[in-house]
């Protein structure tokens, strides 16, 4: 899993496919750091923050794409 911000322009790099399984990568773990806040136990709060923006990222691109939209 990418443990850093994801540029836009790595992001329009990837085939959708690519992007999608990092989509997956990224939800998966925000849905355990979720869990670990909600208990208790998060070690890094502005991971979660972090993660709902790279979720953010690869959504746009992707909705970009559907629209024939150029950057």
């Amino acid at each position: 899993m990418a443990k850093h911000k994801v540029r836009p322009e790595e992001l329009r790099k990837m085939s959708r496919e690519e992007r999608e399984k990092l989509l997956k990568e990224f939800e998966t773990e925000l849905v355990i750091l979720r869990h670990n806040a909600a208990t208790g136990r998060l070690e890094n709060p502005g991971r979660l923050r972090e993660l709902k923006r790279n979720i953010a990222r690869i959504l746009t691109i992707n909705r970009e794409e559907e629209l024939g939209i150029k950057r």
